[in-house]
């Protein structure tokens, strides 16, 4: 029998190194005498993490009561809060037009479409989201998704986070390491050594000298030290479907302690890409993400300052640049890339720390047993990683295209030869129905159909129904699946808090852990 995999060296600290750590250390009961799989992370002292943003899906629940970190815990330590939906402003024509992509469904979704019906039916002036679901309604009032009063990770409107990375960083860095047993080696690796069949054998440290692991789990960022410098597995750029590869970000303080925060990303178009506005409990994360062929740093620096209305504060923004694209393959011999090092488009949906959710996840639960069935591990992760990857560009493409405005930036995200066929094909099919299910018949789709409509129709998608409208016969079903919308509105917005209200009541007293 080939032999057991019984050590995983995680190579990266920063948040996609410690997700995936703790979940590996947490599911195979890392460092336990007589048993378990050793999980050790290295992590330089010289290398400071970029962090891949500060939103995240209502995945991120599930994430942290897998790891057994308390909701509370979490929001006190992270300066976190909560995450409704994503806002886009001023991304259909250059003023005065919005719309959600809320993270819960459509009212009755599972039972009625509601998309050939909503606009003969809600009122003159309504956007698709606010019909549909009484999340519109509020992140506009600035209400929370729940009540103190209810449990951690309890749900009464469907919410993921906002957090300050590096914050979630050290959480992450203390609770797997004093919790779940993982073993945490500050060093820096200087060389790379593989074995005559290709395999990652040896990771050469500085003070520690070798170190060896059965399989080898890439977290270093943008560099991809193992698959991509040491493996050689090649970069595959998408900078043809996604013209943004700069991004200036910074922090923004709050006019007084108790400025209103946004219960939702804001994301708001430009001449040249897009800024997104993120509220945490003491500050702002903002940035413009642009194409630099579209727009020199200064233009940017000039134009996130007039949105901030600060432009001392633009003068520290940061700087990131990348290439938008992922790796051909993700898992290749005994090494798998998660994070920025299998790849990265941009921040739009926050798709990024969900890649690295499902990534460690999957490792964690499909874990070989020994050395010889990892070929089969890797190829059913490959197939699963490649349709996230396929999802999630077509996904955050939809956005541009529906987008009307002139500007070069956005009419060149707007070209034929940009769309990938797996979206245009769609594109088609949408002109005469509304997405389905149906569209998604894989399991591991990023995005639902129910998130598709929600850009449609907010981007104002151009549809003709008539070829199939003998098929739309439920007016009457509709019209009371948005009375009942109505109705949830007019008991929410007695019963839910401000959102800093809710936010300071965590802090003071926390959630209810029973």
């Amino acid at each position: 029998m080939s032999s057991s995999v019984k050590r995983i060296i995680v190579l990266g600290g920063g948040t996609a190194g410690w997700i995936t750590a703790g979940l590996l250390a947490k599911k195979h009961a890392s460092n336990t005498v007589g048993s378990g799989i050793n999980i050790t992370l290295v992590e330089s002292p010289n290398i400071a993490t970029i962090g891949v943003g500060e939103g995240t899906w209502p995945t991120m629940r599930q994430t942290l009561a897998k790891l057994g970190i308390s909701e509370t815990t979490f929001i006190r330590r992270c300066q976190a809060t909560f995450k409704q939906a994503s806002k886009f402003v001023n991304w259909v024509s250059p003023q005065n037009n919005s719309y959600y992509h809320p993270f819960s469904e459509p009212q009755g979704y599972n039972r009625l479409d509601l998309g050939p019906y909503w606009r003969d039916i809600a009122a003159t002036g309504s956007a698709f989201s606010e019909a549909v679901t009484f999340q519109h309604y509020l992140c506009e009032q600035g209400l929370g998704p729940k009540n103190i009063a209810n449990r951690e990770y309890e749900v009464v409107a469907n919410y993921g986070y906002h957090l300050d990375a590096g914050l979630f960083i050290e959480l992450l860095r203390e609770h797997c390491s004093a919790t779940l047993n993982v073993e945490h080696i500050y060093d820096t690796v200087e060389h790379v050594t593989c074995a005559e069949n290709g395999d990652i054998d040896t990771l050469m440290c500085k003070d520690l000298g070798p170190l060896s692991a059965d399989l080898y789990v890439d977290c270093t960022g943008m560099r991809s030290t193992l698959l991509g410098k040491t493996l050689g597995v090649p970069f595959v750029p998408c900078d043809q479907v996604f013209l943004a590869d700069t991004a200036l970000a910074t922090q923004v303080a709050y006019p007084s302690p108790d400025s209103p925060i946004a219960c939702h990303t804001i994301s708001t178009a430009q001449s040249a890409g897009w800024i997104w506005d993120i509220g945490l409990q003491q500050r702002k994360g903002v940035g413009y993400v642009y194409s630099s062929k579209h727009c020199d740093e200064q233009q940017a620096r000039e134009t996130l300052a007039s949105y901030i209305g600060d432009a001392e504060i633009v003068k520290q923004a940061k700087k990131i640049q990348f290439t938008p694209g992922h790796r051909k393959v993700f898992w290749q011999n005994n090494c798998v890339a998660v994070g920025l090092s299998a790849g990265f488009l941009e921040p739009l949906e926050a798709s990024a720390l969900m890649l690295v959710e499902a990534s460690a996840n999957f490792i964690a639960e499909q874990l070989p047993v020994n050395v010889a069935h990892m070929p089969l591990v890797a190829a059913r992760f490959n197939t699963m990683m490649h349709t996230k990857w396929r999802g999630v560009i077509d996904f955050l493409k939809l956005h541009y295209v529906l987008s009307r405005r002139s500007e070069p930036f956005w009419q060149e995200s707007r070209q034929a030869q940009s769309i990938p066929d797996s979206l245009g094909d769609l594109l088609q099919l949408w002109q005469y129905r509304n997405p389905n299910e149906n569209d998604f018949t894989d399991t591991v789709e990023a995005f639902s159909a129910a998130s598709y409509t929600y850009i449609l129709h907010g981007g104002d998608f151009d549809q003709d129904l008539s070829p199939m409208q003998h098929l739309y016969t439920q007016h009457k079903a509709a019209g009371k699946l948005l009375t009942l919308n109505q109705k949830r509105i007019e008991q929410l917005k007695f019963t839910l808090p401000r959102h800093r209200k809710l936010l300071d009541k965590v802090v003071d007293i926390g959630f209810s852990s029973i």
